[in-house]
C-alpha cells in the first residue's frame, strides 16, 4: 500500500507521522535481517515535452542481497520529493541477476509526482539497511542507505529528464588486477554530463561513518606497492568526462561501496550551467580468483557528416581463451531513438575468443543526430571464467551538420554592399545561419572534428539569420564596405539547445575589391612612444578608382584623430587646413605610450561644375594604432596585440608578425628583432621566455617590446605587406608590486534636484562614476588602466563591471535605479591589480506618502485610500456626468512629482479601529498588477463589509529600494478619516 503525505492538511499530524517513521527506522536498524541494500540510484523522466507540465515519473532502482528475507520498500522506507511531500514505498519483490553472481538481485519502484511550481528539488530515498560486511565503512549492516537526485524545474531551461544510467552499479573485480567500470550514462535531452567521485551518504548531507576510499592503505597490507604492475601505489579514479572508473588494483577480498554523481550541464548564453545531478551508490565485490580479465578492441573516436553510414567491428579477446560476451550501451540503441543504431549479435551471447569474438555495429546517421557533444557508446566484454570479469571501453561518435553551400556573391558598387545567396540548408532542424566575413582570401578545409568557425582564420561574425533565409546583404552596419578591400565570406549552421552544435564551416566565397573612390588608409604606425611627445605616422592611398571626369582633382585631404580603437570620442583635426597632394602625415606631441587612437582621411576635390572650389567628397575608413599589452609571469612575459583596421592583419602571403625587444629605457632605434609569430597558428600572441638567445628572463629586470604587424587589403592595386608598429611597452617577468590604490569621487545625492528633474515613474537611470589620476608621478606612470567593480548594496558582493578603462569617468547606464556601490582598482604595466578603492555609493530618493482623508461613497471622487502616485488621466468606465472622471489619484503637477511613491518594492498595510482591533490588512508588491504598492483600500473590512465613518489608524511597513539594507524596511504610522 502506498501512502502519500501531502503537507496540505494538518501540518502537526504530518510531522508527527514523519517523526514516528524516523524512530521506527532507528529501532529497525538493529535488526540482523535488514542486510539487503547494495547499490542504487533515482532517475527522473518528464511525462510530456510541455515545459509547463510539472508531472514527473520518478524511479528508485536498488540492487539487493537476495539472501536476506528483507525486501526493498516497506513501512519505514521514505521517498521524499523535496517539495514537502513524500510517500512510503511498498515492499517490492526482487528480480535475480545471476550474471553478477550469487545473492544479487534488483528491484524498482516508480511513482508519478506533480510539482506545484518551478524550483530546485532534492529527491531522496532512505531505507535501512546496507548489507553486512562492507569493508570500507563502519558497521554497514546498521547504516542507513540513502540516494538522492537533484531536479531543477525551470521554464527557461525546460529540463525534462535526469541522466539515465544503463549499466548496473554492481561489478566484480579480482585481487591484484586493475578494475574498470562505466555506468553507461546519457542524457535524453542532449545535455552534457560530467562525473565526480563522492562519499556514500547515510542520510542527506551525512557521509557514512568511517568511510575509506577503496585504495586506502589499510586494505593493502599484503599487496604492496599496490598497482597491477607492482611499480606504484594503488589508484582509484573516475574519468570526469566519460565516467570510466579505474581501480588499479584491488587487494583485500570483500565488498566495497562507493558513490559518484553524474552532473547535468547545459550551455546558457555561452556559459555552462549545472542543471541537476544523479547520485549513484555502487558496490564492487573483490574476489581472490584465478582468472584474467578480457579485453576489447574498439574503433578510434570519429566525427562524421550527418547522413554517413557507420559500419564497424568490435573485437573481444580473453587471455585465458574463455568465451566472451560483447555488449553495447548507449542512448543511440534506445527504442524511441530516431534511426537507432544496431549491433549483431543481439541479444548478446557468449562466443569463442580465439579467434577474437566480434560485434558488428551499424548506424545510419541523420540530421536529427547532430549535437555539440559526441555520443558515447560503452562496450562491455564479459568472460565466462570464475568469477566473471569484465572490461569497459568507450567509443565516441560526433555527428556534425553538413556545411552550407554557396550560390553566389555579388557587389553593389554604388552602395558598397555585398549581395550574398546560398542554397537552402540541408538540415531543417538547424535554427540559424551565421555569416562570417574577413578581408582577403584564405585557404582552409576543416578536419573531420573541426566544427564552426576557427578563431585563427581571422573572420568576424557579422550577422545571424533564420534557417529559412538564404540571402543576406552586407551593408557593414549601414556604413558601406571599406573601399579598396576584397571581402570574403563563410557560413556556419547552428543547432538548437540543449543538444546544440555547429556545422562544418562552408567554403569561402569572395567579392572583387570595393572600388577605391575614397582615400584608402594604409598605415597607422607608432614612430615614437611617449606620454606627451609621441608620434604616429598616418599614410593613405589617393582614391585611384574615383571618377576623374566628375572629380578631376588635384585632391586635398584632412586628417582627423579620435580616441580609442574606433568611434568619434575626442575627435580632433590633426593639422590646420587641407594637405594638398600629400598622402602621409605625422601626428606628434601626443600620448602614444598610454593611448590608442584611430584616424580617418577626408577627401576634398573640385568638380567639373565648380573647378575652383574644393569641397569634402568622401571619407576613408577609420584605422587604429596597434596596441601592445604585456602579461608577466615567472621568467616569462606574454605579448598580446590588437588593432581595428579596414585591412586584414592575418594574410597568408605574409603570415608572420615581428617581435622586437630592448632594455629598459630603450627607444625605437634600440629595439632588436628577436622572433616572429605565425598568426594563423598562434594568433596575435607571443610568449618570451628567453628562447631568442637561450638566456632565461630575469625576474628582476625590465624588458621592453615592440611589434611589427603585417597585413593587406587583398587588392593587387595596393602593395603588401602593410607594416605598422605598436608602441614600446616594458615590464619585468615577475612584477608583483601592485600599483597605488585609486580614489573614487563621492556621489552627491540631491533628492530635490531629482524630484524636479524626473517624473513619478522613471524607468532608466545612469550613474556617472568619476575618479582622478594620481598626483604622485611614480604612481601615475605605473598605471595603465582601471577595473571598476559594482555591488547592489553596501553589504553585497562586488562583481567586475568594466575592465581596461583608460579614462577617468565611466557611465553605468540602463540601470533600474541609482542604488549601486562602486570600487575601483588600478592595473599596472605588468598586469598587477591594486587594492580596491574605498566604496562610493549612489542611492535612490525613496518616498511613500499616504493621505488622511477619503470618501468611499461611489461618486468616483476620492473613493479609495491610496498612496500618492500617478494614475491614468481618464477612465472611460466612469459616466461623463460624474465630476471625477479624470482620475489622477493623489496630486497633480509639481506637488505630485514631489510626493508620489518612489523606489517602493513592497508594502504591508494594516488598519485598526479606535479600540485597537485590526479591521483590514493588505500586502502589495512592485510588479504585481493585482496587489500594487498603492494599496487602494475601498473602506471595507476583512470580510468585505463597509466600515462606518470615523477615524482609523494604520501601520504601513514599506520596503524601499535603497543601497543600505538596514534602511530598506521603514514603518509609517498615521491616521485616516473615512467619510461616507
Amino acid at each position: 500500500m502506498t501512502v502519500q503525505l501531502t503537507g496540505r492538511g494538518d501540518i502537526r499530524a504530518r510531522w508527527l507521522i514523519l517523526f514516528t517513521l524516523i524512530i521506527v527506522q532507528v529501532l529497525a536498524s538493529f535488526t540482523t535481517l535488514a542486510t539487503h541494500l547494495r547499490a542504487g540510484q533515482i532517475t527522473v523522466r518528464k511525462l510530456t515535452p510541455n515545459c509547463g507540465d510539472l508531472r514527473y515519473e520518478i524511479t528508485v532502482r536498488v540492487y539487493t542481497n537476495s539472501g536476506s528475507p528483507v525486501l526493498f520498500g516497506g513501512e519505514q522506507d521514505v521517498l521524499d520529493f523535496g517539495d514537502g511531500n513524500f510517500i512510503l514505498v511498498p515492499e517490492t519483490p526482487n528480480t535475480l541477476l545471476p550474471e553478477f553472481g550469487p545473492n544479487i538481485a534488483t528491484a524498482s519502484y516508480t511513482y508519478i509526482h506533480t510539482y506545484s511550481s518551478p524550483g530546485v528539488y532534492i529527491i531522496s530515498y532512505n531505507e535501512p539497511n546496507r548489507n553486512e560486511g562492507v569493508l570500507n565503512m563502519v558497521n554497514s549492516v546498521n547504516t542507513m542507505f540513502y540516494l538522492e537526485t537533484q531536479l531543477i524545474i525551470d521554464p527557461f531551461l525546460c529540463n525534462k529528464n535526469s541522466p539515465q544510467l544503463l549499466i548496473a552499479p554492481i561489478d566484480r573485480a579480482c585481487s591484484g588486477q586493475a578494475f574498470f567500470h562505466n555506468p553507461g550514462a546519457f542524457d535524453p535531452d542532449g545535455d552534457s554530463l560530467s562525473y565526480e567521485m563522492v562519499i556514500p551518504f547515510s542520510e542527506k548531507g551525512t557521509p557514512v561513518v568511517g568511510y575509506k576510499a577503496p585504495n586506502h592503505p589499510d586494505f593493502y597490507a599484503t599487496c604492496l606497492p599496490g598497482n597491477e604492475n607492482g611499480d606504484g601505489p594503488p589508484t582509484f579514479t573516475i574519468n570526469p568526462s566519460d565516467g570510466t572508473i579505474v581501480w588499479d588494483a584491488p587487494c583485500r577480498v570483500g565488498e566495497y561501496n562507493i558513490a559518484f554523481v553524474v552532473i547535468e550541464w547545459r550551455k546558457v548564453n555561452g556559459q555552462w550551467v549545472r542543471i541537476g545531478f544523479v547520485r549513484r551508490d555502487m558496490q564492487i565485490i573483490v574476489d581472490d580468483c584465478d582468472n584474467d580479465r578480457p579485453d576489447l578492441i574498439v574503433p578510434e573516436d570519429i566525427c562524421v557528416d550527418a547522413g554517413t553510414v557507420i559500419n564497424e567491428t568490435i573485437f573481444g579477446i580473453d587471455p585465458n581463451n574463455d568465451e566472451v560476451k560483447l555488449e553495447a550501451f548507449s542512448e543511440i540503441f534506445g527504442e524511441t531513438f530516431p534511426s537507432r543504431a544496431t549491433v549483431t549479435p543481439f541479444p548478446a551471447e557468449f562466443q569463442p575468443s580465439n579467434p577474437p569474438a566480434e560485434l558488428q555495429f551499424s548506424w545510419t546517421t541523420t540530421c536529427e543526430h547532430i549535437k555539440e557533444q559526441p555520443y558515447q557508446v560503452v562496450f562491455k566484454v564479459t568472460d565466462k571464467g570464475t568469477p566473471r570479469l569484465v572490461t569497459f571501453k568507450t567509443w565516441r561518435i560526433k555527428v556534425v551538420g553538413p556545411p552550407p553551400v554557396w550560390n553566389s556573391a555579388n557587389v553593389d558598387l554604388a552602395q558598397r554592399h555585398a549581395l550574398l545567396e546560398w542554397q537552402p540548408y540541408a538540415c531543417p532542424n538547424a535554427t540559424s545561419i551565421q555569416i562570417w566575413r574577413r578581408v582577403d582570401s584564405i585557404t582552409f578545409t576543416p578536419d573531420s572534428c573541426q566544427t564552426g568557425m576557427p578563431e585563427f582564420l581571422g573572420y568576424s561574425q557579422i550577422a545571424t539569420v533564420g534557417i529559412s533565409s538564404n540571402t543576406f546583404t552586407d551593408t557593414n552596419g549601414g556604413r558601406g564596405l571599406d573601399v579598396g578591400a576584397k571581402f570574403c565570406y563563410r557560413l556556419v549552421a547552428v543547432y538548437p539547445a540543449p543538444g546544440g552544435g555547429e556545422s562544418y564551416v562552408s567554403q569561402e566565397i569572395c567579392i572583387p575589391p570595393i572600388l577605391a573612390d575614397a582615400p584608402v588608409i594604409t598605415h597607422v604606425t607608432v614612430d615614437k612612444t611617449g606620454s606627451g611627445n609621441g608620434e604616429i605616422r598616418v599614410s593613405w592611398r589617393s582614391p585611384f578608382d574615383i571618377d576623374k571626369l566628375q572629380f578631376p582633382g588635384p585632391y586635398e585631404y584632412k586628417v582627423w584623430r579620435a580616441n580609442g580603437f574606433a568611434g568619434n570620442a575626442g575627435l580632433t583635426e590633426v593639422h590646420p587646413g587641407t594637405l594638398p597632394g600629400d598622402t602621409t602625415v605625422v601626428d606628434d606631441e601626443i600620448n602614444s605610450e598610454e593611448n590608442v587612437f584611430n584616424y580617418r582621411i577626408v577627401l576634398y576635390s573640385n568638380t567639373v561644375t565648380e573647378p575652383t572650389t574644393w569641397s569634402p567628397i568622401d571619407t576613408s575608413s577609420t584605422a587604429s594604432s596597434v596596441r601592445l599589452e604585456l602579461r608577466p609571469s615567472t621568467k616569462r612575459i606574454q605579448l598580446n596585440w590588437s588593432a581595428v583596421v579596414p585591412w586584414s592583419n592575418q594574410i597568408q602571403a605574409h603570415p608572420r608578425h615581428l617581435i622586437y625587444r630592448g632594455p629598459e629605457g630603450a627607444t625605437e632605434n634600440d629595439m632588436v628583432l628577436i622572433d616572429s609569430v605565425d598568426v594563423f597558428t598562434e594568433g596575435l600572441v607571443y610568449v618570451d621566455s628567453g628562447q631568442w638567445n637561450g638566456v632565461p628572463l630575469d625576474d628582476n629586470t625590465f624588458y621592453c617590446y615592440r611589434v611589427k604587424v603585417r597585413g593587406g587589403y587583398g587588392n593587387p592595386a595596393i602593395g603588401e605587406p602593410l607594416e605598422n608598429y605598436s608602441q614600446i611597452i616594458c615590464a619585468k617577468p615577475r612584477d608583483d608590486d601592485p600599483p597605488c590604490k585609486p580614489v573614487l569621487t563621492p556621489f552627491v545625492i540631491n533628492c530635490d534636484e531629482f524630484y524636479d528633474q524626473y517624473g513619478c515613474s522613471p524607468t532608466s537611470f545612469v550613474n556617472v562614476v568619476k575618479w582622478s589620476r594620481p598626483t604622485d608621478p611614480d604612481c601615475r606612470d605605473d598605471i595603465r588602466s582601471y577595473n571598476l567593480y559594482a555591488s547592489g548594496s553596501t553589504t553585497g558582493e562586488y562583481f567586475l563591471l568594466a575592465s581596461n578603462i583608460r579614462d577617468t569617468v565611466y557611465y553605468d547606464s540602463a540601470l533600474s535605479s541609482f542604488a549601486r556601490c562602486y570600487k575601483l582598482s588600478a592595473i599596472d604595466r605588468s598586469g598587477n591589480e591594486s587594492e580596491l578603492s574605498e566604496a562610493a555609493c549612489n542611492d535612490n530618493c525613496p518616498n511613500y506618502e499616504l493621505p488622511n482623508l477619503f470618501t468611499p461613497n461611489g461618486d468616483f471622487c476620492n473613493d479609495v485610500f491610496a498612496a500618492y502616485g500617478y494614475r491614468p488621466e481618464f477612465d472611460s468606465s466612469v459616466p461623463e456626468t460624474y465630476p471625477c472622471r479624470n482620475l489622477t489619484i493623489g496630486l497633480k503637477g509639481e506637488n505630485l512629482a514631489r510626493r508620489c511613491a518612489r523606489f517602493v518594492q513592497a508594502v504591508n498595510f494594516r488598519v485598526y479601529n479606535r479600540w485597537g482591533d485590526e479591521v483590514y490588512t493588505y500586502t502589495g508588491k512592485l510588479g504585481d498588477d493585482r496587489n500594487t504598492i498603492y494599496i487602494e483600500w475601498d473602506g471595507r473590512n476583512k470580510n468585505g463589509t463597509p466600515l462606518a465613518s470615523g477615524v482609523y489608524f494604520y501601520v504601513a511597513d514599506v520596503t524601499f529600494n535603497v543601497v543600505d539594507p538596514k534602511k530598506r524596511l521603514q514603518t509609517i504610522k498615521g491616521w485616516v478619516h473615512l467619510v461616507r
